[in-house]
C-alpha cells in the first residue's frame, strides 16, 4: 500500500469518527425554548416616508407603503438616494434588547420592498451599495450580538418582492406576474446564501408571507438552510405545506388554547411594524407583560417589534415601554425563562400559569384580595411565596378535597394588594410532579367555565371539529348549526345561575369585526333560547385587539350538587360577511356565575 492510499484511508477514518449526527429538533429548539422573549426589527427605507407620501397619510402598516400607495419602482427606489441614518448604534440596540430581558433579535434583511439591509452581491438594490450610508447594519448588528450573548436572527421575505417582476405583490409596474422560479434561484438563494455564511452562527431564519410557492420551492429553501447551518431554525411561514421547526401566529394573535407544538407570536408595541410617524398607539407596559405571561403559560415565544427611525433610532417610546417590562423580568424572570407550559389545559379568569420542574407560577392579572382559590391541583403543595419577596415568606394555604364532588381545592391567603402593578406572581413549590384531575368543576367563587375547547363537539351522533387554537379562542369557521357542543360538568352548590354566552372579535388586528344574529338553543336543566347580540363588550387582556362580546342567555337552576350536563345548539348561523370573509359563530365559551 503506497503511502497516499495509507493517509488517505487514515483520513477518511478519522472523518467518519468525528462526523457529527444530525441535530435533533429538541437540540435545535433548545435554546429558543428557553429564550421565550425576542426582540423583533422592521427597519428599511419605508422609515424615510414614515407612512406619508407626497404630503398624504397613508393607511395600513408603516412598512406596506409602497403597496398601500402603489408608488412605482422608480420612484421607491429613489429613496435608498436619502437613506442616511448615522445614528444607528448596533451596541445601543442589542444593549436595548438585553436590558428589555429578550434573549434574541430577529432584523428584516430583505422585507417585501425588495431592498437588502445588508451588503448583497446578489442584487445592488442594498444599504451599502445603494445608500450614502455605506455601512452594514447587519453585520454590526451579529457582531454585538454574538458580542452580548444574544441570538442573531434574519426576517427573509421569500416571495414578495416589489422591486422585482419574479416576485409576487406588485401589479402596478408588473402587471404580467413575472417568473417566479427565476426570481427564487437568482435573487432569494443567493442573498439566503450570504446570510448564513457571512454572520457567523444565525439562530433563525423568519420567513413571511408566503402565498402560492411550492411545495417543492419552499422544501428547496429548508434544505438550502439545513446544508449552510444546520442548527438554524426555521420559521412557520415557508409556505408549501413543508414542515417547519415552529408555529408562527397570525400577527399580534394570541391563540386561545394550547398548542402542542413549537409556536411564536409575532407582536406590535403599537399599531406598525415599520416605523410610522403618525401612530401613537403604544400599548402599555403592563398590557404587553400580560401578553408576554400568557403567552409563557400557553408554551409559545413572544416576538416583540420596534420600528426604528430613518436616523437610525429605536423610538423613545418604544424604548420606554421595553426598559420598564425589563425591571418586570428583572425580578420575575423566573417564571418565564426556560419554562413549560401550564399544566391545566384551560385558561382562567384571574390570569394563567407557568411550569418548571416542580415548581408552578400563578400569574394574577387580576389579584384577588384575601383568599384565593385553585381547582384540580392533585399535588402536594409544600410552600407558597410571592416571587417579588426575596425572602420568600411562606403565604397561608390550605389543601382540602370538596366531597359533593370529589374535587382536590387549594386555598391561599393572599395579601389586600397586588405586588406589582403589571402581572403579580405566587410561586407554589410542589411535593413532586404537578398532576391536575382534569375536568370542570365549580371555582371557588361559584362561576362556572365552559370553554368551547374543552367541550364535546358533534353533528348528530358524529363526532365533529371547531377550531379554537387561531386568533382569539373564538371557534373558526363555525357555519354549520347542525354542529353542537355538549359539556358535562360538576356543580358544588345548586341554585340559580345567569347564563352568559362569549363570543370574540376577530379579523385582522388594525380592523376588527364581529358578526351577531346567530339563533341558538340552550339545553340543561331547563331549555333556553335566543340570539347572539352584543349586551357588553368587554377588553380582553389577552387579546387586546379583539373584545369579548357578552350575550345574556337566561337562568338556569340546579337542585342538587354534582354531576350536570349543559348543550349548546345553534338554530341558526348568521351568513353575513366581513371583508376577509365569513366568521361564522365566534364562540368561547359559557359563563355561569351564582345569580342569589
Amino acid at each position: 500500500m503506497s503511502i497516499a492510499i495509507l493517509f488517505a484511508v487514515l483520513f477518511i477514518g478519522i472523518a467518519a469518527a468525528f462526523k457529527t449526527e444530525p441535530l435533533t429538533q429538541d437540540q435545535r429548539m433548545e435554546w429558543w425554548r428557553r429564550s421565550r422573549f425576542g426582540l423583533f426589527i422592521h427597519w428599511g427605507l419605508y422609515a424615510i416616508p414614515a407612512g406619508i407620501w407626497k404630503g398624504k397619510s397613508i393607511p395600513g402598516i408603516g412598512e406596506w407603503i409602497m403597496y398601500s400607495a402603489r408608488i412605482p419602482v422608480e420612484e421607491y427606489r429613489k429613496l435608498a438616494e436619502k437613506f442616511n441614518p448615522q445614528k444607528f448604534d448596533a451596541k445601543a440596540w442589542v444593549e436595548l434588547a438585553k436590558t428589555a430581558g429578550m434573549k434574541y433579535i430577529t432584523i428584516t434583511s430583505k422585507h417585501h420592498d425588495g431592498f437588502a439591509l445588508y451588503g448583497s452581491k446578489a442584487s445592488p438594490y442594498n444599504i451599502v451599495d445603494a445608500t450614502p450610508f455605506k455601512r452594514d447594519p447587519i453585520k454590526e448588528l451579529a457582531e454585538e450580538c454574538h458580542k452580548q450573548g444574544l441570538k442573531i436572527c434574519f426576517y427573509y421575505s421569500q416571495v414578495q418582492d416589489w422591486n422585482e417582476p419574479g416576485g409576487y405583490g406588485n401589479t402596478w409596474d408588473f402587471p404580467v406576474q413575472g417568473d417566479f422560479q427565476k426570481y427564487l434561484d437568482e435573487k432569494v438563494k443567493p442573498q439566503l446564501t450570504e446570510l448564513l455564511t457571512q454572520y457567523g452562527p444565525v439562530g433563525m431564519i423568519w420567513f413571511d408571507t408566503p402565498y402560492n410557492i411550492s411545495t417543492e420551492q419552499a422544501q428547496s429553501l429548508k434544505e438550502l438552510v439545513r446544508r449552510l447551518q444546520p442548527a438554524c431554525i426555521i420559521s412557520g411561514r415557508l409556505g408549501g405545506g413543508v414542515k417547519t421547526d415552529y408555529i408562527s401566529t397570525g400577527d399580534n394573535v394570541v391563540p386561545g388554547s394550547m398548542i402542542a407544538t413549537d409556536w411564536e407570536v409575532p407582536a406590535t408595541l403599537n399599531d406598525t411594524w415599520g416605523f410610522k410617524v403618525e401612530d401613537h398607539a403604544w400599548k402599555s407596559p403592563r398590557q404587553l407583560i400580560i401578553i408576554l405571561f400568557d403567552i409563557v403559560a400557553k408554551g409559545g415565544n413572544y416576538l416583540l417589534n420596534v420600528g426604528p427611525t430613518a436616523e437610525g433610532v429605536i423610538p423613545a417610546e418604544s424604548a420606554a415601554i421595553l426598559h420598564k417590562m425589563g425591571e418586570w423580568l428583572s425580578v420575575n424572570g423566573e417564571c418565564i425563562y426556560g419554562t413549560e407550559a401550564s399544566p391545566f389545559q384551560r385558561e382562567f379568569g384571574w390570569g394563567n400559569i407557568t411550569r418548571k420542574g416542580d415548581r408552578l407560577y400563578l400569574g394574577f392579572y387580576q389579584w384577588p384580595a384575601g383568599e384565593f382559590y385553585l381547582e384540580g391541583l392533585l399535588t402536594r403543595v409544600e410552600k407558597a411565596w410571592l416571587l417579588k419577596d426575596p425572602d420568600q415568606k411562606a403565604l397561608a394555604l390550605q389543601q382540602t378535597l370538596i366531597p359533593s364532588v370529589d374535587r382536590p381545592r387549594l386555598a391561599l391567603q393572599l395579601p389586600s394588594t397586588a405586588p406589582d402593578e403589571a402581572v403579580s406572581v405566587v410561586v407554589l413549590q410542589l411535593a413532586g410532579e404537578p398532576k391536575i384531575q382534569e375536568g370542570l368543576y365549580q371555582s371557588g367563587d361559584g362561576t362556572i367555565l365552559l370553554p368551547g375547547v374543552l367541550g364535546k363537539i358533534h353533528r348528530g351522533e358524529n363526532a365533529a371539529q371547531l377550531n379554537f387554537a387561531s386568533r382569539t379562542g373564538g371557534s373558526d369557521g363555525w357555519l354549520d348549526p347542525a354542529i353542537a357542543i355538549d359539556w358535562d360538568f360538576h356543580l358544588e352548590k345548586p341554585g340559580r345561575y345567569r347564563v352568559d354566552i362569549i363570543t370574540m372579535e376577530t379579523g385582522p388586528h388594525g380592523d376588527p369585526a364581529w358578526v351577531g344574529g346567530h339563533t341558538f338553543e340552550i339545553h340543561s336543566t331547563a331549555s333556553l333560547q335566543g340570539v347572539i347580540q352584543a349586551d357588553k363588550k368587554e377588553y380582553s387582556p389577552r387579546a387586546h385587539y379583539w373584545h369579548r362580546i357578552h350575550t345574556y342567555a337566561g337562568h338556569l337552576t340546579f337542585d342538587r350538587p354534582g354531576s350536570q350536563h349543559l348543550r349548546l345548539q345553534p338554530i341558526s348561523i348568521n351568513p353575513e360577511q366581513w371583508p376577509d370573509g365569513q366568521p361564522g359563530f365566534t364562540f368561547k365559551e359559557i359563563i355561569l356565575t351564582p345569580a342569589d
